[in-house]
């Protein structure tokens, strides 16, 4: 009794599944154009950029930092504008924030992968499932057909059902390519933010373009320098004793 009805529910349900492959592939072209205009609207060329902050940190003007990364609309950019906030914290808080940002900033640029991830997995199973309930309609058709015509109307029901799974394949790959596609430029978007990261910790580390280069005061006041002036001279009296035989 159960099977009989599964039987006759096999056809519409082959049917649905169709419908429910093309509107899967319909939200699927629509998320990857989305992202494209995600991806495309934050583009940035990331060596200028840096170049750009490398100029403003090492003159030692933050204010001109800020001002770079305010003209870029890139991910990057609002990633380390939330990092140099801590600068006068020192680079250990920058690069605390600086993982902090990277973390905060990755849902926005990860919106709608896994639904691509998912459809890309499991469309050609999607798909296969409407082959096997047209298939299960094409042979009760078999069963209860005579002759040339019923075996014609069967082969057809047939390759009907054969056409869910080449629907499901087709929906399958772009949403594979998409998934595939932006989740590189999701990390390409965190190597960059952590090499833009890499030049403020360097300038911190440096002293910001300004004062680095100087010698440490020690001892009173008198600079190494100084010291090291002053023992290469003791040095060359020592050399002219022992040169003119003079016990040292």
């Amino acid at each position: 009794m159960l099977i009989q009805k599964l039987m006759y529910v096999a056809r519409p349900a082959a049917q649905v599944v169709l419908y429910l492959l093309i509107a899967l592939s319909v939200l699927s072209i629509g998320v990857i154009i989305e992202r494209w205009w995600f991806f495309r609207r934050r583009k940035v060329d990331i060596n200028e950029l840096g170049d750009d902050l490398e100029r403003a940190l090492r003159s030692g003007d933050t204010s001109a930092a800020f001002a770079v990364l305010r003209e870029s609309r890139s991910v990057e950019a609002k990633i380390l504008t939330d990092a140099l906030k801590w600068k006068a914290d020192g680079a250990e808080s920058v690069e605390q924030i600086l993982a902090k940002a990277v973390r905060r900033n990755r849902p926005p640029v990860e919106v709608g992968l896994l639904f691509l991830g998912t459809l890309g997995n499991n469309a050609p199973f999607i798909g296969l499932f409407g082959t096997v309930l047209g298939i299960m309609t094409s042979f009760r058709q078999l069963g209860s057909s005579q002759g040339a015509s019923g075996m014609d109307n069967v082969m057809g029901s047939i390759g009907e059902a054969l056409t869910a799974t080449a629907i499901g394949i087709l929906v399958a790959l772009p949403a594979v390519i998409g998934y595939n596609v932006f989740q590189k430029k999701g990390a390409d978007i965190e190597e960059n933010a952590a090499a833009l990261g890499n030049i403020v910790l360097a300038t911190m580390k440096s002293g910001g373009g300004g004062g680095h280069g100087q010698l440490p005061v020690i001892n009173g006041g008198v600079e190494a320098a100084d010291l090291a002036h002053a023992g290469g001279a003791e040095a060359s009296v020592q050399a002219t004793r022992r040169a003119a035989g003079v016990e040292v």
